[in-house]
């Protein structure tokens, strides 16, 4: 079939949730994609954030491989060798006790609510727990991640959502503080806001809340769906903030495109929360997801991934500042690591007519919110690439 071909069948049978590029992506390759007809594209996308090895990694594809000739599902009624070694690598890379894998990243949010109102629930017996969740957060579409997602736009065709959740303001402390009371369980939020545009939190700000949880014994969940696995610059971005959350949810690239999620938490939370029975799911944890998991992390400690990452990230973030002090109609640059955005004055030009341009010119690129393009490339990356990348952005941004 040529491309128009595969569009029209996609068209013709798909439920139309998404508003798709009219582009057939065939194969990817390092930190490039192909489409159909064979042309080339410069990825900084990485499937939003997932593919953080590139497209093509050997000793990724030949694990998955290994593992699909012998299995790839039992149910967790029982063990699996990738189980094993998944669950202790990445607890060990998060600094926590225990994990729990999921299908995805609005799974383990799902999780990660549920875990900690079982918490709540044994200490009182009461149900009536609430949350504090950000405004303009992102956590997921399913009822409970949606229910805490701080975007209206997104709830309202949709509710009545779980109940019990209350909105404060990202980076303001005080708005957090006002909302507490002895209902609240848990205070959810991005260690980095990712499609609320790219805002990272304040040092004093994450801090402030991780003392306000000890004091009071709420518990701390940190989504680092989007922004954990090494694209701060550390494995997870709350390294950074010298604080440790109750409750972790990841996802995207701790598979790097096979579809698996996880939420870890302490052991404290573990001995007072989920029990058997409490919690489960059919594909989560199989030995072909965590044969995934398990072969990421080697690559990233054997790749020196994380080190990639803080050489390179500091001149992404050079690029695009002198980017931004190139054209008025762009405002600011900012981000963590290689999680970086470039802001609009939408007035003048709109994100959306640029991340169109840029794909004309063989740009991968992605928005977020309104007023904002965001750069979430394979961790990769070289200087080299994000030379390419400043050269067809600047392209696309003076068409």
């Amino acid at each position: 079939m040529n491309t128009q071909e595969i569009i029209k069948k996609a068209d013709e049978n798909l439920l139309h949730t998404y508003n798709r590029y009219p582009i057939v992506f065939d194969r990817g390759e390092g930190v490039r994609l192909y489409d159909h007809d064979g042309r080339e594209y410069l990825d900084f996308c990485a499937g939003i954030a997932v593919y953080a090895l590139g497209y093509g990694n050997k000793k990724y594809e030949d694990a998955l491989k290994k593992q699909i000739e012998k299995i790839t599902h039992i149910s967790n009624y029982y063990y699996s060798e990738p189980l094993a070694d998944a669950a202790e690598k990445l607890t060990k890379a998060a600094g926590l006790d225990r994990v729990f894998f999921t299908n995805s990243g609005a799974e383990a949010v799902e999780g990660a609510i549920k875990a900690a109102r079982k918490y709540a629930y044994l200490k009182d017996n009461a149900c009536d727990h609430e949350i504090i969740a950000m405004e303009h957060s992102f956590h997921g579409r399913t009822f409970g991640a949606l229910s805490v997602t701080g975007n209206s736009h997104y709830r309202e065709p949709f509710e009545p959502m779980i109940g019990n959740v209350k909105f404060a303001k990202f980076n303001d402390y005080d708005s957090v503080e006002a909302l507490v009371n002895e209902k609240t369980c848990a205070i959810i939020m991005e260690t980095v806001q990712g499609e609320g545009g790219i805002y990272p939190a304040d040092r004093e700000f994450i801090t402030k809340i991780r003392k306000l949880c000890d004091e009071k014994d709420i518990l701390l969940i940190l989504d680092e769906i989007q922004c954990g696995m090494g694209r701060s610059g550390s494995m997870f971005a709350f390294m950074q903030y010298g604080v440790v959350p109750d409750i972790l949810t990841t996802a995207k690239a701790v598979g790097c495109g096979v579809p698996v999620g996880a939420f870890l938490m302490s052991q404290k939370v573990a001995d007072a929360s989920l029990v058997p029975g409490d919690h489960g799911t059919t594909y989560g944890g199989n030995p072909l997801a965590c044969a995934a998991i398990d072969t990421v992390l080697d690559i990233f400690e054997e790749d020196k991934v994380l080190e990639n990452v803080r050489e390179v990230a500091p001149y992404l973030e050079q690029k695009l500042k002198e980017t931004v002090e190139a054209y008025d109609f762009l405002k600011e640059e900012r981000g963590l690591g290689l999680m970086r955005a470039i802001v609009f004055d939408t007035d003048k030009k709109k994100p959306g007519d640029v991340v169109k341009a840029a794909l004309s010119k063989g740009l991968v690129l992605i928005t977020a919110g309104t007023d904002v393009i965001r750069f979430l490339p394979p961790l990769v990356i070289t200087k080299a690439d994000v030379d390419e990348m400043a050269e067809k952005l600047s392209a696309a941004l003076s068409e």
